[in-house]
């Protein structure tokens, strides 16, 4: 291991470590390496860490992907092995993980190996196990992570770590309100649900929170098959999974599966899909999709999986509705209406995040069945912008990783689509629609020369609708707000009671979070999984309508909006006020820490989040929260590269005394309300804007002054011709 890795795993800077390496000569020689970059031995490195009182200031997912990092393959075992040891591991007691941690290293492979083979039927491509001596070392840490993080924890990092080692590209988990909002749109609860695509499984875990009882998945990468049985397994033990690998168009694992219903977020643009040798094959029951349409012969697959009457849901790329090469596809869905509704997302909604993806619904038709007249469109581009967005509505810029979709606003998105979805199932003939958002195009109106079936297209064309006093009512009301919103902003801007420090910058002594920890002086708390608890531990049954904070809610500082059966059984702890929120994971934009108050008292503390609780005759709550929050510190305590995981017990706090903190976090509060009155300008004068560009631009609202004079005024239109 490097010399940061040590500074990572003692949650001390690097020049510690290096001051450590002059003063002990005791401290260990270099295993490896050049004179430049030295290595050493990680037991070696722990044995005299903890002889000097230096507990690991890594988390046990963290220390598990140290392990992995530092463990030579080809000397250690397979990733696939430790997958099936992960789904054993679950199933034990905390007792009885601690008790295999304790074991003597060859003890530890023979109970590893004993454990993995009692779960190898279960996961697809699994050979046998066979564990070395070598591997005591990441055995030990797996079955730590397990017990302290749970299952789902452990297997992220495996599944991370064989996917960078097998070089595989353009892998990404659907967000998890993504999958809540397909699984949402299959009306009832169909019992077999089926992903052709399944990669990492969380579209198959939707489908049996919302009471599935047989999943069926097939992925192309063995590590995402066996990743999802696991994680499947894990998340819904009363549920019978099967999960093959293969390609699914190629070699459909499953050829006389019929589901209740097809999930899947296919992948996008794939030209070598087998276009050429599956030229005959029966699935095109709409047409043979052309060459650059694989998403169109994923559209069919799903059909051809189904039960007459059966729904699917997939993800789509925007492109899939107006193709010139996918018109005859498109035609024969529309009209033979095995086409339900395109669901238009927001840009961001899910990777890649500068596209705004589509969900299309279908339904296998039924012979004899009912004549569908209609397709419905809805647009749901403004609703993470909207007026609804809560407490501001900017997130600032995103990184990759899935970031940007964590900071939409999720239940603004599915509220807008389930309401239009299900009054239209509920009656397509008499669903009015709402204008700019959804629209129920009729068949013979879609079947024109290029059938273009972007959501865009056919519902904005019914702002036209809008009744024009309404709409100037609504602008009337939010430019009110807005003024009001400007002059708060003016407000806090005004804050200026600081100096500078002089030719430099202050310097101060610092403690990690891990050093205040053990001193008394805060109390780290998190929300633990099912499978990380001890048994007779609380869990997700008394949750009831409580509210849960989330990190996307920290972001837009909406209060807590979160869904309580999202925690799935964890033990997740109830925020107090004065409590300090630091998000987990650090890419994007908008401020990483919060400090809870009366909105956020009483809600259970969401998943990605770390609680510090203060003393508060030692720490100033919002001091705390500024210096957490900071980016140069976030930078220094977090891991990864295109996702950033902070460590907790590794970010510094200034040792500072009580009086000073205070005025410290005095300041930091009128920053904090700066930013707040700017998110809410912001998302005010956006929302003014658009109200007033459509208005305009429908005909609701005409300019009162010619152009070249004083700054137009609007009225509403009255059906006078203009003069």
């Amino acid at each position: 291991m490097t010399a940061a890795e040590i500074s990572r795993i003692a949650g001390v800077t690097r020049a510690t470590v290096s001051n450590w390496r002059r003063r002990y000569g005791d401290f260990p020689a270099p295993s490896g390496g050049t004179e430049s970059s030295p290595l050493y031995d990680l037991e070696t490195v722990r044995t005299w860490l903890a002889s000097r009182g230096h507990a690991s200031a890594a988390n046990p997912s963290e220390e598990l992907r140290t392990t992995l990092r530092l463990h030579a393959r080809s000397s250690g075992s397979g990733t696939s092995d430790l997958l099936l040891l992960v789904l054993a591991a679950a199933g034990r007691s905390p007792e009885e993980l601690t008790s295999a941690v304790r074991l003597p290293d060859p003890d530890l492979v023979a109970r590893a190996e004993r454990d993995a083979a009692d779960v190898a039927e279960a996961v697809p491509g699994a050979d046998a196990v066979r564990f070395k001596t070598i591997d005591a070392t990441v055995l030990r840490a797996l079955y730590s992570c397990v017990r302290d993080e749970g299952g789902q924890a452990a297997l992220g990092v495996l599944a991370e770590r064989e996917l960078e080692d097998s070089a595989a590209s353009g892998t990404y988990q659907t967000p998890a309100p993504l999958a809540d909002l397909l699984a949402r749109l299959i009306p009832g609860t169909p019992a077999r649900v089926f992903d052709p695509a399944c990669g990492s499984g969380t579209l198959l875990a939707a489908a049996a929170r919302h009471g599935a009882q047989e999943l069926y998945g097939q992925d192309s990468l063995p590590v995402q098959a066996r990743r999802s049985a696991v994680s499947l397994m894990l998340t819904a033990p009363e549920t019978a999974v099967t999960v093959r690998a293969g390609d699914s168009l190629r070699a459909d694992a499953f050829p006389d599966l019929t589901a209740d219903a097809v999930l899947s977020n296919p992948p996008y643009g794939v030209r070598d899909w087998g276009h050429d040798e599956l030229a005959y094959d029966p699935r095109w029951a709409y047409g043979v999709p052309a060459r650059a349409e694989s998403e169109l012969a994923w559209v069919q697959h799903a059909l051809a999986h189904l039960t007459p009457g059966g729904y699917a849901a997939l993800v789509l790329p925007p492109a899939t509705a107006g193709r010139a090469s996918g018109r005859r596809v498109r035609v024969e869905l529309v009209r033979s209406g095995a086409l339900r509704a395109v669901i238009a997302l927001p840009v961001g909604a899910s990777v890649p995040l500068h596209v705004g993806l589509q969900i299309w619904v279908l339904q296998r038709p039924e012979p004899g069945g009912a004549e569908r007249k209609s397709v419905l469109f809805v647009d749901t581009a403004q609703a993470a912008t909207g007026a609804d967005a809560g407490r501001g509505g900017t997130a600032g810029p995103r990184t990759r990783g899935g970031s940007r979709s964590t900071s939409l606003d999720w239940a603004a998105v599915t509220a807008r689509v389930l309401s239009a979805w299900q009054a239209f199932t509920a009656d397509p003939d008499a669903f009015d629609g709402e204008p700019g958002v959804a629209r129920a195009a009729g068949v013979v109106d879609l079947l024109d020369d290029v059938v273009d079936l972007t959501p865009a297209r056919l519902v904005r064309a019914s702002r036209a609708e809008v009744d024009p006093a309404e709409l100037s009512a609504e602008v009337d009301a939010t430019r009110r707000d807005l003024v009001r919103a400007a002059k708060s902003l003016g407000k806090a801007a005004g804050y200026d009671d600081w100096s500078a420090t002089g030719p430099s910058a202050r310097e101060w002594r610092t403690a990690t979070a891990s050093d205040l920890a053990r001193g008394a002086a805060l109390t780290l708390l998190r929300t633990v999984p099912e499978s990380g608890r001890g048994r007779g531990e609380g869990g997700g049954e008394e949750h009831g309508a409580v509210r849960v904070l989330t990190g996307a809610d920290i972001v837009r500082g909406s209060g807590p909006t979160g869904d309580p059966a999202e925690l799935r059984g964890d033990t997740a702890p109830v925020i107090a006020v004065g409590d300090v929120l630091v998000r987990a994971v650090a890419s994007g934009g908008g401020p990483m820490a919060l400090v809870a108050g009366e909105e956020e008292a009483g809600a259970l503390l969401g998943p990605h989040i770390h609680l510090f609780r203060p003393d508060p005759t030692r720490l100033d709550p919002w001091f705390l929260a500024g210096f957490l929050g900071a980016e140069d510190n976030i930078a220094g305590a977090s891991t990864g590269s295109t996702v950033l995981n902070v460590s907790p017990g590794r970010l510094r706090v200034p040792l500072l005394p009580l009086e000073e903190q205070r005025r410290y976090g005095e300041a930091f509060r009128r920053v904090h309300e700066l930013r707040a009155e700017a998110q809410r300008a912001t998302r005010l004068a956006e929302e003014t804007a658009r109200l007033l560009s459509g208005g305009l631009t429908g005909g609701q609202l005409l300019p009162l002054r010619d152009v070249g004079t004083a700054t137009p005024t609007t009225r509403t239109q009255t059906g006078d011709s203009p003069r």
